[in-house]
């Protein structure tokens, strides 16, 4: 009796198992990241490998970018479900134009974690030495980088002409070879460079004093997963936020990222500490969206500001629980 009653269990048991296991297999997403290397966009990556995400139910299919203009096309034409690290105002010109693209989450506030340098022997000492014959580079439009270098010129007057270069590694090679004569870079990457008196720094991105207290970065999702797909999406952010707490408090989290971009542990932790601080990475709020919107005009990336009603549609952070 104990048998029969057990395979009875058991067979009532195996429908119910194999819907978990489809319900599960689901709950996947497509991320995109623009820049793998930097520790800003790296939430998804380091919280998969210590098994947050999994823990909420979620696998992660991860890729990378050239910058926040190819991220950007990514969500829109659904290639990818998340887009991370991601320029405000250049999503701000996607959704004004209509894109299925929805902002979930602050990314970072400030541009402190961006530097630009040129080559050791460069005469170029400061910004103030460049003129028209000189050039600057961004990663791709509407990027972090491209919002930064238009702000340099808009706001200080700086005169090299701003030049599309994709990411970082490439940057340096264009620049060590005399294509451009001012790079970008996020630290880690190029601090090695830096020590070894290879480059040298003569700007960062908080030089544009209106970008000091803005959310410059945002993490997006494509606005039909965000319809059709809610609870996995409010999965995904609660998942985010811990491996964001979690990066600021396990030491192992800074290793993981060291490791992965095969740099020395303690370079790892000086980018980390001195350049993206836990403050800047808050994700709850988007900050002087007003200003954001302003300088999104002046730069041609958007006719007008937004409405209440288009901010409300445009910004869809979840709250906390």
């Amino acid at each position: 009796m104990r048998i029969t009653r057990w395979f009875l269990l058991l067979a009532l048991a195996a429908p119910v198992a194999l819907a978990a296991s489809a319900a599960w297999a689901q709950d996947s997403f497509k991320v995109a990241i623009g820049q793998l290397e930097i520790w800003s966009g790296q939430a998804p990556i380091l919280g998969q490998k210590a098994g947050i995400f999994k823990k909420h139910g979620l696998t992660l299919e991860i890729f990378g970018t050239a910058g926040a203009g190819e991220t950007v096309q990514a969500v829109i034409s659904g290639s990818s479900d998340f887009g991370i690290n991601v320029g405000t105002q250049g999503v701000l010109r996607a959704f004004a134009k209509g894109a299925p693209i929805r902002v979930i989450g602050a990314n970072f506030t400030g541009a402190g974690d961006i530097f630009f340098y040129v080559r050791a022997d460069s005469p170029i000492r400061s910004l103030k030495d460049t003129t028209e014959r000189n050039t600057i580079s961004y990663s791709t439009g509407g990027s972090t980088t491209h919002n930064i270098v238009l702000g340099l010129g808009k706001e200080l007057g700086i005169k090299a002409v701003a030049t599309s270069t994709g990411g970082m590694p490439a940057t340096l090679t264009a620049v060590m070879s005399g294509q451009i004569d001012i790079g970008w870079g996020s630290p880690p990457f190029g601090l090695k460079e830096v020590e070894e008196g290879k480059i040298r720094v003569v700007a960062g991105g908080n030089d544009v004093p209106s970008l000091r207290s803005q959310t410059i970065r945002v993490e997006v999702v494509n606005g039909n997963v965000l319809k059709n797909r809610n609870d996995a999406v409010l999965r995904f952010v609660r998942a985010f936020r811990e491996t964001l707490d979690w990066m600021y408090a396990d030491p192992e989290a800074i290793k993981m990222y060291a490791e992965a971009i095969k740099v020395p542990v303690a370079i790892a932790r000086t980018a980390v500490e001195k350049y993206q601080p836990k403050e800047a990475k808050q994700f709850d709020r988007i900050l002087d969206i007003e200003g954001i919107m302003t300088d999104a005009v002046k730069h041609k990336f958007l006719d007008v500001p937004l409405t209440k009603e288009q901010l409300a549609e445009f910004i869809q952070i979840p709250p906390r629980q």
